[in-house]
């Protein structure tokens, strides 16, 4: 292969085809191309290039000087007299001039299988030929000096190519030299016990020669010893020492990570303070990339027991820095951190101080599971890893088993860690390191039903609680094999393995607990937390080993317990859990379903009578009602809703009484609001139960007109009740109200629960520190919210929810966002016109509050400003989606500006015009051709008096203005773009208007909408016609300009004048009729143009804002389509196009409107940053 690694030299004549050196027909390749494409063995390769090295070295050392400059991705190449004749720094300095600035990519960077693959390649490569060099070529004082001092020299090159790859280069070339010290240190070690052993033989049997021999060979290895270290102290100081802190973190990585290699390989020369302090410095690295290569190389040399004990002062240094990392901001390096720590514990149980354990402990209910899985490994470590000496002969099962005590010591620390909430998070921390304890079921039921020992202490009720959770959270996790609601990205596909271990556990906790889980029951009947949670276990069963292993009499022993925690509790959380028990066992895919369901039967049989007993003693009475048949009604209603909540009860025909229990709470007033609350609760199930049968199709003739009564009645008695004073109770029926509304689909006069909501905004600044008040109002907003997505409500009823956007943003942004969200996607220009309304609605509040003289630069003015910037940025990037629901967003809030007259009488500014400073937010939104037809507009509203306004009042039209004129093509156009397609040339403001170029259009022809619209019909856009900024405002009629007048709510254009369109109705409804009727005007106007003209020019004239220049202005008068009136037009006017110098606008987002397009690169980035060097 010696062909393929000739010099490959850029020099005219040496045959030079597509990038290859050509010879005899034969292509050549360099080192690099071959390292790079992979095909041969490393080894042939570094085998061909020892060849050409022992034939000519000068070559050989010139195709690996070469191989390293392309690596580096240099496009030049070293030749043969810059070889000779020029030192190091001077190739170097040549190569950065050659290098290739226009992309900072280079093969360690580039990303792609290929690449990746190289990489591995070029390491490979420098190992190999140092061990395939290491017994005659490395020992030449030329080869290796050439190299190293080439890669020092690239190293410290400002090029980051050329330090990236030099300085992976020599640390892969000091790992190698380190192998090939440690052989020669073996060797060493070798030869002298052999001259030692030949040395104490007697004379008569020692060998001379031998000896001899011996000793020659130890002074060669001491030499080449010698060579080795002066060489790799050459790399270590001229390389190590100055890239460990570079500026590129991936280069101090890459040193980091070999010196850890070098320590564990040759301890003996590397493993010492002064190798060690470069690790602990650089573990305060600001890059995670970096800390973590300094762990994972510590870990490497703390699991060697051997290497520990010489690490004891390094530990001691860096200890506290190392706790410290487990809370790292770097997920990945927490976790190494923790590894760390655990095999520092498993060397030496006294480094660690019970403080830097117990930084570690609570990990374990981290919410990222590596982390917590290494905590919970750190803890299995330190607390169940250390057995006794008679540890061994206690049972394997059982109270007094070894698991037991260990058990026990969970229970502690779980207490001790107050994060009782945090259970399933304990037992996914200890699952994979301790689930042989965690799943000793057998051994936590001893010790919650045996009696304890003589000489044992018993658990307190507080630790048989947490054995109770801690007990649910291992069943859970071996039956559900997922982590825990929050920690993992959810359920994973498990393995035929894992499967089947989850069948036997399953079919183990059923057999075991199906006996225990009675026992249990009995015993904690009257504790609520051990009954909510030990009620959670049946759900976890499989239900047919009640059959098949013949339980029968277990099942009907746990049906007894439940009726008994049902009748002794009147908590809504054992309840529902004692429903949901029944709910689980009463599958009718099971035999055991007719057991189960007589049971209940007769349970809710028992409720019912017992209900309506004491509902008629309770209405009966004339006095006051007793408060001990308060409390027994409010009891059984507890019971029956919560049943009520996952089983029908509609054959017990509970509405009637229900319904009688709340209109008698309405008619006296002094219904106790839990018995109302829970009456409530219990209808809407009954409501809920009916629809869900409707819907399902399961009803019988005669349910939809009991559905309709039971409904209608429903909504009356709860927009009765919303209007009470108890606020628990508003709560409450308004949660019931909107999920009823939103099951049933129907829109309800909702007015009631819409001020319900908004005025649960306003109570929220007196409760923000109670979380559950908290959670209660977010369920309310979140239930109403529901129905305006479920189109159950109209969708404009959302804008008392979108204008608390800002101010709530804390407590209820989330659900406000996302109701914006859900709405744009239904529809999208009702709910653009939705939040136009809701800045309205603040705009009016805000009038109300500070009057029509308020100040913009105020601070309710800037609120709604800045809510206006946010309802913007919802709307994205793609202009073109959200086109129709910007432009009728811009259209009512156009509408509205100037819907009302000036309160300070004619010629004042209109009430609301400063609403225009508001909708200015959204103008960046309209694309260039929507903002020309949103400026026409606007110009409908506006008189010639408010276009030469200059003071304070009317800056919000000028800014307006303004937003809408940035961007465009040119902002005075011409008459004949103003009536010819959208294909015509736009001329400049200087230049004249030539009459060749006009463009008439046949009798009898479309008019110019229709033409624009045939020749645009791929791509919809609004007929855009771009008006000068004066011309269309003076040009009409005064009497016709009065807002009042010219407020139009709503436009509508008949389809059969436009057959050929292709646009959707809403999209070009009002911006083309606009267009109609300024077409019908231009008669009109054109009778008196030439009075009109000497008044504008004069008007023009008196005006203070011309450019300096601007001499004799010219009038262009866009309403005109006529060819004839334009000729009449340019005939006496030799002037150039008027141009208006509008004041600077004080608003922040207009001062940069005029500014080349955000989305250009070339804008972005200035000419200095476009050439500057990546190096």
């Amino acid at each position: 292969m010696r062909h393929h690694l000739r010099e490959i030299n850029r020099v005219p004549g040496a045959g030079w085809v597509n990038g290859h050196h050509q010879e005899n027909g034969m292509e050549n390749m360099t080192l690099f191309e071959v390292v790079k494409i992979g095909r041969s063995a490393t080894q042939s390769v570094v085998d061909d290039w020892i060849e050409t090295y022992k034939q000519d070295r000068d070559t050989a050392l010139l195709d690996l000087i070469n191989f390293f400059i392309q690596c580096s991705g240099c496009k030049g190449a070293v030749s043969r007299e810059m070889f000779r004749h020029l030192q190091n720094s001077e190739i170097i300095r040549k190569m950065t001039e050659e290098f290739d600035e226009d992309s900072g990519d280079y093969p360690l960077t580039i990303s792609g299988p290929q690449w990746k693959r190289f990489r591995i390649n070029f390491c490979d490569f420098i190992a190999v030929l140092v061990r395939q060099c290491q017994y005659s070529i490395i020992y030449d004082e030329y080869m290796m000096d050439t190299v190293i001092s080439l890669l020092t020299g690239l190293s410290d090159s400002q090029v980051r190519a050329f330090r990236h790859t030099s300085t992976l280069a020599a640390m892969k070339l000091m790992t190698a030299l380190v192998n090939v010290a440690l052989n020669l240190s073996i060797n060493m070690d070798n030869t002298q016990r052999q001259y030692e052993a030949e040395r104490n033989k007697v004379i008569a049997k020692r060998a001379n020669d031998r000896l001899e021999l011996l000793l020659q060979k130890r002074k060669e290895l001491q030499e080449n010893q010698d060579e080795i270290e002066n060489m790799m102290n050459a790399i270590f100081k001229g390389v190590f020492v100055h890239r460990y802190r570079d500026a590129i973190a991936e280069i101090r990585a890459i040193c980091i990570e070999e010196i850890g290699v070098w320590m564990k390989l040759y301890s003996d020369a590397f493993l010492n303070d002064s190798y060690l302090k470069y690790v602990g410095w650089t573990m305060h690295d600001k890059q995670g990339e970096v800390r973590l290569k300094c762990l994972t190389a510590l870990q490497g040399l703390f699991y060697s027991r051997e290497l520990c004990s010489r690490l004891e002062l390094f530990t001691s240094r860096f200890k506290d820095r190392i706790v410290s990392m487990t809370l790292d901001k770097e997920n990945d390096v927490a976790v190494q951190a923790i590894k760390l720590l655990t095999l520092i514990l498993q060397s030496s149980d006294e480094v660690l101080t019970a403080e830097d354990c117990e930084s570690v402990y609570h990990l374990v209910y981290s919410a990222h599971r590596p982390i917590a899985v290494s905590a919970g490994e750190f803890l299995f470590k330190k607390l169940f890893s250390h057995r006794g000496p008679d540890e061994d002969e206690l049972p394997r099962r059982g109270r007094q088993s070894l698991n037991g005590s260990l058990i026990k010591t969970t229970v502690f620390f779980f207490l001790e860690s107050e994060l009782h909430e945090h259970g399933a998070y304990l037992v996914d921390s200890l699952w994979e390191c301790a689930s042989e304890l965690l799943k000793d079921w057998e051994t936590m039921i001893s010790l919650l039903l045996d009696e304890p020992v003589p000489g044992e202490e018993a658990l307190t009720d507080r630790q048989e609680t947490a054995l109770v959770e801690i007990m649910l959270c291992a069943l859970r996790q071996a039956c559900e094999c997922h982590p825990p609601v929050g920690r993992g990205t959810g359920k994973r596909v498990l393995t035929a393995k894992e499967k089947k271990t989850q069948l036997d556990d399953r079919t183990r906790i059923t057999e075991m607990f199906a006996v225990a889980l009675p026992l249990l029951l009995a015993k904690y009947c009257v504790d609520i937390d051990k009954v909510t949670n030990l009620l959670q276990i049946p759900k976890y069963f499989d239900l047919d080993i009640y059959t098949t292993g013949r339980l029968e009499k277990h099942l009907d022993a746990l049906l007894r317990q439940i009726w008994e925690v049902v009748d002794k509790h009147t908590d809504t959380e054992v309840l529902e859990a004692c429903s949901t028990t029944y709910h689980y066992l009463c599958n009718d895919e099971f035999t055991i379903f007719n057991r189960v369901d007589i049971a209940r039967s007769q349970l809710l049989d028992e409720l019912v009578d017992k209900f309506n007993r004491l509902l008629e003693d309770f209405l009966q009475e004339g006095e006051e009602p007793d408060e001990d048949d308060a409390y027994q009604v409010l009891a059984t209603l507890k019971k029956i809703s919560a049943f009520h909540n996952a089983h029908d009860l509609s054959k017990w025909d509970l509405f009637t009484s229900n319904y009688r229990l709340l209109s008698t709470g309405l008619q006296n007033g002094d219904m106790p609001e839990q018995i109302v609350i829970h009456a409530m609760q219990c209808t809407h199930y009954i409501v809920l139960w009916h629809l869900a049968k409707v819907s399902d199709g399961s009803s019988i003739k005669g349910d939809m007109v009991t559905l309709r009564k039971q409904m209608r009645a429903f909504c009356l008695m709860c927009q009765r009740y919303l209007s009470s004073i108890n606020t628990a109770v508003k709560e409450q029926v308004g949660c019931f109200y909107h999920s009823v509304l939103l099951s049933a689909g129907r829109a309800a006069q909702l007015h009631p629960g819409s001020q319900f909501v908004t005025r649960s905004y306003g109570q929220q600044d007196d409760e923000a520190s109670k979380i559950e008040a908290l959670h209660k109002r977010r369920n309310l907003l979140a239930a109403y919210c529901k129905l305006i997505i479920y189109n159950v409500v109209e969708m404009n009823t959302g804008a008392d929810i979108f204008k608390q956007y800002m101010r709530y943003f804390n407590d209820y942004g989330d659900i406000i966002k996302e109701t914006m969200s859900k709405t744009r996607q239904i529809d999208k220009i009702q709910c653009a016109k939705t939040l136009i309304m809701s800045l309205q609605k603040l705009f009016n509040e805000m009038l109300s509050e500070l009057g029509f003289t308020f100040d913009r630069s105020s601070s309710a003015f800037c609120g709604i400003k800045e809510l206006a910037r946010r309802f913007s940025l919802t709307f994205g990037l793609d202009q073109l989606k959200t086109r129709e629901a910007i432009a009728m967003l811009h259209k009512d809030g156009i509408e509205f500006a100037f819907k009302e007259p000036s309160p300070q009488g004619e010629g004042g500014p209109p009430l609301n015009l400063a609403f225009l400073d508001i909708l200015s937010e959204f103008s960046s939104k309209l694309i260039r051709q929507d903002k020309r037809t949103v400026h026409m507009y606007l110009e409908r509203f506006m008189t010639f008096q408010m276009a030469l306004q200059r003071e304070d009042c009317w800056m919000p039209l000028i800014t307006y203005r303004n937003s809408l004129q940035a961007g465009g093509d040119d902002d005075t156009m011409s008459v004949i773009s103003g009536i010819s397609s959208r294909g015509s040339t736009v001329r400049s403001k200087k230049s004249k208007p030539a009459t060749a170029s006009k463009r008439k259009l046949p009798e009898g022809e479309h008019s110019s909408d229709a033409v624009w619209l045939n020749r645009e019909q791929s791509v919809p856009t609004p007929v855009m016609m771009h008006s000068p900024h004066l011309t269309s405002t003076v040009l009409r009629d005064p009497n016709k300009m009065r807002p009042e007048d010219s407020y139009t709510p709503t436009f509508s254009m008949p389809a059969e004048q436009h057959p050929h369109q292709a646009l959707p109705p809403t999209q070009v409804t009002w911006m083309l009729t606009q267009r109609q009727q300024a077409e019908a005007r231009q008669h009109q106007v054109s009778m008196h143009y030439a009075k009109m003209r000497n008044h504008m020019q004069q008007a023009i004239r008196r005006g203070s804002g011309l450019m300096e220049d601007d001499e004799e202005p010219i009038v262009e008068d866009v309403m005109m389509s006529s060819e004839d009136r334009l000729e009449d037009i340019n005939e006496g006017m030799d002037f150039n196009t008027m141009d208006i110098d509008l004041p600077a606008s004080k608003n922040r987002r207009e001062r940069t409107e005029l500014k080349t397009d955000y989305f250009d690169p070339s804008s972005i980035m200035d000419d200095s940053v476009l050439n500057v060097s990546m190096f």
